[in-house]
């Protein structure tokens, strides 16, 4: 059974653009182009339009057109879909093994309208791996190939902590057998080791020595058989066993599991156009050559390029790993970056290390997920939003592609993944398309159908409609007149120069480039019936359009005429807003005091003044210093005067007797400034009052009041202890006067006297 999910329906299915912001409509005058403008929808009712209303006014948006009271069932307004045709959910069981959800779609898109969709992934636990090693027996590999011999077992081993199923095989390489890579010296071409002290086999450009197998003994024994070879130049044919051990997909065995290509080598390689040396101009074909014996001949076709490596191995989902020595790392690490899914790795001399080497970059390539699409039809934008950890949330940026790094075991990502018909292609698909979403190095694939909703089906069609005045076809609501007739409901007759209503509306435009009726009306037979206050032949006059001044049209001063305000008398402006008198200018009978200039009935002040009347001067007192300094100058001095007329220029300048205090200030002067209605200046300047010298006042004053202070302190201490010790003294003359005194006897009391009884006289008695 198929899902279908509608946009409000499917939480990561969303309307609108990938921002949810809300798309603007752009009207159009049909149905099938008012579905391909974003956001609009069509009303198809036959009388919802006015007389004269342009059949673009029923394209707007849903909430505009039930706004104007068109029926839901009367607006074609068809919303993007998703089918989910196959969903399974994500497995780790060997029999049925699901690692990306879900697995077949079908959008039905709208034209413009972006609309999104979940992908997870989860690598299954235990994944089966295909291994092929393969490797360089040029003749400075000789003692990798001791190593290896021994390594099957353990190779498989390590792999299998990471899952049950491992298959492993094994293929070689040298050069292409021909000058100048390989000698053709018959003695050097048989034993082409540089030394008669080692014996070689003859070179080859590749050789599968073991397709893909469980038995590890078998790999002994094989790699064990071989010899190593050599060549002359240093670069090797890599890239030619990396073609072939990639599309022979039968010879060498590969499953539909995880396919890993080892490269073993000291040395780097040849690529695209190398071949021309030996006279091999044919390009790589890109397909599998291999012979009886598992060789392949090179002296055919040029070396691959990395473009088709790269392309084949993505499209037999083969990752790749690069186990080179440090000599090689450097060509080799460039290499890897223009290879999707290959990862590099630095190989001791003697491949000691290739075991752990081979565990890194699988737990490497295990950790990087690359999600991308194939095939999309033109026009179709696909972009990815990554979402590798739950705390990413949709904070993540929209790429190209979808990538996830150092992922873990059995951890699950997930992506959001756009499609969206482009609107400047401006088309429709003719036809179902299809296209797939594939993880890097994995089998499994996504497949996606788009449909695009372009179509209207209005369910209306009817042929010389009473609707279109018996003269023409009703469809969606608009009326296809027939060849006499044109207008809204082919109303009008058409005239002999003019082909469709198209060409009847151009009498409509006042020229080509401006809209109907500029509009402000709508256009009946080629003529413009006007809206409000617009008129003329193409609505273009607005009585109503007028500057405005004050929030009042024309200012209030005049009159507005198709866009332009006739001005009463006295005014002037595009909103009548200036006046041509002067009487608010005047003072004295001069306009603006000589300092200024008057423009509608307002002072334009000249540069230094200001002020309503410009009666003001603007920083009298700095700019008239120096004239009162040098005035007071020549007051003062009894011996040659100065001459003030460069810093006074015209102005005159008065002493005032006695101590003045005018707004201007200077050391021990105070001086004004006064502009008269004739336009003289007049300096007034006088000495300031004189000043008592504050310093003392306040020393003296500080002075006294700290002893002030004090004695009051004092004289209130020794009130205070006076008054507490009269009080002491009164309440101990009235306990005195208390007490009685009386003789009583004590009875503890015993007298002092004591009497001592002489022994002797005792005796005597």
């Amino acid at each position: 059974m198929f899902l279908v999910s509608k946009s409000t329906d499917y939480r990561n299915f969303r309307k609108g653009n990938m921002w949810g912001v809300p798309q603007i409509c752009v009207s159009q005058p049909s149905c099938s182009a008012c579905l391909r403008s974003p956001g609009c929808a069509w009303c198809k009712h036959k009388d919802f339009l006015k007389s004269g209303e342009s059949t673009e006014r029923r394209c707007d948006t849903a909430e505009s057109l039930r706004t104007r009271r068109c029926e839901q069932t009367d607006i074609i307004n068809p919303q993007s879909e998703l089918v989910f045709l196959k969903n399974n959910e994500l497995s780790s069981d060997p029999d049925s093994v699901v690692q990306l959800k879900p697995q077949n779609l079908l959008f039905k898109l709208r034209v413009g309208v972006p609309q999104t969709f979940s992908v997870s992934f989860k690598r299954a636990e235990g994944y089966p791996i295909d291994l092929y090693y393969l490797m360089d027996l040029s003749f400075s590999m000789r003692d990798d190939l001791d190593t290896i011999k021994n390594l099957g077992q353990e190779i498989l081993s390590t792999l299998k902590n990471v899952t049950k199923k491992v298959r492993i095989g094994f293929g070689s390489f040298v050069d292409k057998v021909a000058l100048p890579y390989v000698s053709q010296v018959k003695d050097k071409k048989n034993n082409p080791c540089p030394s008669r002290l080692y014996t070689c086999q003859p070179a080859f450009s590749f050789q599968n020595i073991l397709g893909l197998t469980q038995d590890v003994a078998e790999f002994k024994t094989r790699v064990s058989n071989q010899i190593i070879s050599g060549n002359l130049d240093s670069p090797e044919s890599g890239f030619d066993a990396i073609m072939q051990a990639a599309v022979c997909q039968g010879v060498i065995g590969w499953n539909n599991v995880t396919r890993i290509l080892v490269y073993t080598s000291d040395d780097t390689f040849h690529i695209a156009g190398d071949g021309r040396l030996a006279g091999i101009f044919e390009p790589n074909d890109g397909k599998c050559h291999l012979n009886g014996s598992g060789f392949y001949d090179g002296t055919k076709y040029d070396y691959p390029s990395v473009g088709q490596l790269a392309r084949v191995l993505a499209a037999n989902n083969i990752q790749l790993i690069f186990a080179v020595t440090e000599d090689s790392v450097a060509a080799y690490k460039a290499l890897s970056k223009l290879i999707p899914q290959s990862v590099l790795g630095v190989l001791k001399n003697d491949s000691s290390n290739v075991v752990q080497l081979i565990l890194e970059a699988y737990n490497n390539l295990s950790s990087t997920i690359l999600l991308e699409h194939h095939g999309a039809p033109s026009g179709l934008d696909v972009t990815y939003r990554s979402h590798c950890t739950p705390a990413e949330g949709d904070n993540t940026p929209w790429q190209r592609k979808g990538e996830c790094m150092n992922v873990k075991l059995n951890q699950q990502v997930d992506f959001t993944v756009s499609l969206n018909i482009s609107t400047s292609e401006g088309e429709c698909l003719k036809e179902k398309k299809q296209f797939f979403l594939k993880l890097q190095g994995i089998s499994e694939t996504l497949k996606v159908s788009v449909e695009t909703l372009c179509d209207c089906d209005c369910h209306d069609r009817e042929q010389q409609s009473t609707h279109c005045n018996e003269k023409g076809t009703l469809n969606c609501g608009i009326c296809s007149c027939d060849e006499d007739h044109l207008g809204q409901r082919c109303e009008c007759d058409r005239p002999k120069d003019m082909i469709s209503a198209d060409s009847m509306d151009t009498t409509c435009r006042q020229d080509s480039s401006s809209l109907l009726c500029s509009g402000h009306g709508s256009c009946e037979c080629g003529i413009c019936v006007c809206q409000g206050t617009h008129h003329e032949d193409f609505c273009q006059c607005d009585d109503n359009s007028c500057d405005r001044h004050n929030n009042m049209l024309c200012g209030g001063n005049g009159q507005c005429d198709c866009g332009t305000c006739k001005c009463h008398a006295n005014y002037n402006g595009s909103a009548c807003d200036c006046s041509t008198l002067t009487d608010q200018c005047r003072t004295a009978g001069k306009l603006c005091n000589g300092q200024g200039t008057c423009q509608c009935n307002q002072c334009q002040c000249n540069n230094d003044f200001f002020g309503m009347n410009c009666s003001k001067i603007a920083d009298a007192c700095a700019k008239f210093l120096a004239c009162v300094t040098c005035e007071l100058a020549n007051k003062e001095s009894d011996g040659l005067k100065s001459n003030c007329s460069r810093p006074c220029g015209s102005v005159k300048s008065t002493w005032v007797e006695g101590p003045q205090e005018f707004p201007c200030r200077e050391d021990t002067i105070s001086y004004k400034v006064e502009l008269f209605p004739d336009g003289n200046i007049l300096v007034l300047y006088a000495d300031l009052p004189r000043s008592v010298d504050k310093t003392y006042v306040i020393i003296g004053s500080s002075v006294s009041s700290i002893i002030f202070i004090g004695i009051a302190v004092i004289l209130i201490s020794w009130l205070m202890l006076e008054f507490h010790y009269r009080r002491e003294y009164d309440s101990f003359l009235k306990a005195t006067e208390t007490v009685v005194w009386k003789n009583i006897e004590n009875p503890l009391f015993q007298d002092a006297t004591t009497i001592v009884m002489n022994p002797i006289h005792i005796q005597e008695d």
